[in-house]
């Protein structure tokens, strides 16, 4: 039946139905085993682990669906936390692309290069956002506490950045999103933090589909005023994880 002749309603219940779907089959993603003994290694540094209480990695994966076999793209991964995280989730069966822009490969390469030796399954990336190299190659993708600098200093850099991501994603693939929680009236871009709905609108914009945005990393005691790096929040500070797809 061509898809114009079906009336709104049924239209409606279809593309419920297929989102329904694409959650159920995420969902159903499972870490690979022996994820929680690869964090707790020996051979992981002590101020990685340090962070894995706030960060509180096996939920925030199991939310988004990540799982073993997958190719993901870390974006703007820095030092690597979230890269050697999402190495454990894959496994030796799967990826994980450790992408940094050109002008930052000489403060972080050492490290990722480090982690990509150790861990086998690590692939390291430098490229500049609108030229990442990637199309339609991976399964998902996440950056977590980048885009509010993107987002900040234009809507065309949020864009060109959330645009990467959405070029590199398979069709149906999944992008998480993970930033500091900013209010309405404050200064976020001094406090390098942004709203989720400036977040979720510009996900939409960019071609995705928000599917749901967790509290796993809310912290009631960040009322949102301070700089992220204020030292009496520890580095907790109140965070955002959005799960959003890209169409299939």
């Amino acid at each position: 039946m061509n898809s114009k002749t079906l009336p709104i309603q049924t239209l409606s219940t279809l593309a419920i139905s297929v989102l329904l779907y694409l959650a159920a089959t995420t969902a159903s993603a499972e870490l690979a085993a022996g994820f929680a003994e690869a964090l707790a290694s020996p051979q992981r540094s002590a101020e990685d682990k340090a962070r894995d209480a706030a960060r509180k990695p096996q939920q925030v994966l199991e939310f988004v669906g990540i799982g073993e076999g997958m190719t993901v793209l870390d974006m703007s991964a820095s030092t690597g936390w979230y890269t050697e995280v999402l190495a454990a989730a894959v496994g030796s069966e799967g990826r994980v692309i450790a992408h940094n822009t050109v002008g930052r490969k000489e403060r972080f390469e050492a490290e990722i290069s480090a982690k990509a030796e150790r861990l086998g399954n690590i692939s390291p990336l430098y490229a500049d956002f609108g030229n990442l190299g990637l199309d339609a190659e991976v399964d998902a993708a996440l950056t977590a506490l980048n885009l509010h600098d993107l987002q900040n200093r234009s809507d065309e850099a949020g864009q060109l950045f959330l645009g990467s991501a959405f070029k590199a994603l398979k069709p149906g693939g999944v992008f998480c999103v993970i930033d500091h929680e900013g209010s309405a009236g404050q200064d976020n871009a001094a406090l390098h933090r942004i709203e989720v709905t400036v977040a979720t609108n510009a996900l939409e914009k960019a071609g995705f589909v928000v599917e749901e945005v967790a509290e796993i990393l809310n912290n009631p005691a960040d009322d949102h005023t301070l700089h992220m790096r204020d030292e009496s929040l520890q580095r907790n500070t109140d965070r955002f994880v959005i799960r959003a797809r890209k169409p299939d």
